[in-house]
């Protein structure tokens, strides 16, 4: 295999998914050093700057360097005068970062012979037909359901539709997670379950009491800043993990949660959780299930005196304060759902929607 020094790749990455990684891979393994210039049009509906964090996350700990480029000007593979407007931008985006001299240029596609002279590197063509993965971006864009898997794992996990139902004891966030849950699963196969991990936690917590002590009972559980620690960092790994899996995720609860319930049973002073806020995932919506109207159930893991009230006020405030989007879900199940799915809807066409720039083509699979 020959090596290189100074190896490069260029691409929209629009997103990027398994055949990008695939390219940049090969491509590392070739040089000693990789710089991968991400070239964003205005006109595309995720930022550049989002692109070029995933890809330095996919990548961290490589040789690789990503580097971001605004490129607006018109795609025209017969016009000189084009085609001269796009080396230079890529020319600068590389002398910004110190590199003046190319030994290769990595591609997948046809013009990359003509770049890589324009350079005086060396053109490596990598899987020009697709073969060793079948995907492109234009197959993404068109049913990113469908190609999720071969998105790779950081823009999965921003792209990824995160929808957080959450609520004090009893009033319903279960139910409505669940009956979203099923009025999605036939749109969304692969949509994962992602209930309240502090509630296993309790059943694991209070077995660990009664094999010490068989007369122990909930209201003899000691609670720690540790305890929360490990909730609120059991729950961010849930719900990512489910991002992984599909592009929607609905989740019963999350660390806002923890962090509330924390403050119920140690006290304002005790931040075990505090880690897990800050790592918090990027989300879309929070649904607040309203106390109001729903009788207290107690299903022998609840606690009568619990604040239901009081703690409904503090997630109205938690979110407002971060700046996060709540909406107040009242009435009955099918009410609650109904107001769910319609904002839900709306959100998914918004987000599963990709933009391009007129000029732009679009790459056809053989076979597809």
């Amino acid at each position: 295999m020959t090596r290189f020094g100074q190896g490069v790749v260029i691409g929209k990455f629009y997103p990027p998914h398994a055949g990008h990684r695939h390219l940049i891979a090969r491509a590392s393994e070739q040089s000693d050093r990789l710089a991968v210039v991400v070239l964003g049009s205005r006109f595309e509906s995720i930022g550049l700057e989002d692109r070029v964090k995933w890809l330095a996350a996919e990548f961290d700990g490589t040789n690789v360097t990503v580097i971001g480029m605004p490129d607006d000007c018109p795609v025209d593979y017969t016009s000189e005068a084009v085609w001269k407007a796009h080396n230079e931008v890529l020319r600068m985006a590389l002398k910004m970062k110190g590199i003046t001299a190319v030994d290769a240029v990595f591609s997948s596609e046809d013009y990359g012979w003509r770049l890589a002279d324009d350079f005086g590197a060396v053109h490596v063509m990598v899987d020009r037909g697709r073969t060793d993965n079948p995907v492109s971006g234009t197959l993404c864009r068109d049913d990113l359901s469908d190609a999720w898997q071969s998105i790779i794992r950081p823009a999965r996990q921003d792209l990824a539709v995160r929808i957080i139902v959450v609520g004090a004891q009893s009033t319903g966030t279960t139910t409505l997670a669940s009956d979203l849950a099923r009025h999605y699963r036939a749109r969304y196969p692969g949509l994962a379950d992602v209930p309240e991990y502090g509630r296993q936690f309790t059943y694991d917590k209070f077995a660990a009491a009664r094999a010490a002590d068989p007369d122990a009972g909930l209201k003899d559980l000691v609670w720690t800043a540790e305890d929360f620690a490990v909730i609120g960092e059991r729950q961010n790994r849930m719900e990512n993990d489910a991002a992984d899996r599909c592009p929607l995720v609905i989740a019963d609860t999350d660390v806002i949660t923890t962090r509330l319930f924390e403050r119920v049973y140690v006290g304002e002073q005790s931040y075990g959780s505090c880690l897990a806020v800050d790592r918090i995932p990027r989300r879309d919506l929070y649904l607040i299930t309203d106390h109001d109207g729903v009788p207290f159930e107690d299903d022998g893991w609840r606690e009568a005196d619990h604040p239901r009230e009081e703690m409904t006020e503090w997630f109205k405030e938690e979110l407002t304060a971060a700046g996060a989007s709540w909406i107040l879900v009242s009435g009955s199940p099918a009410e609650r759902l109904s107001t769910a799915t319609e904002i839900i809807d709306l959100i998914i066409a918004r987000r599963n929607s990709f933009t391009s720039p007129p000029w732009a083509t679009r790459t056809v699979l053989t076979g597809s």
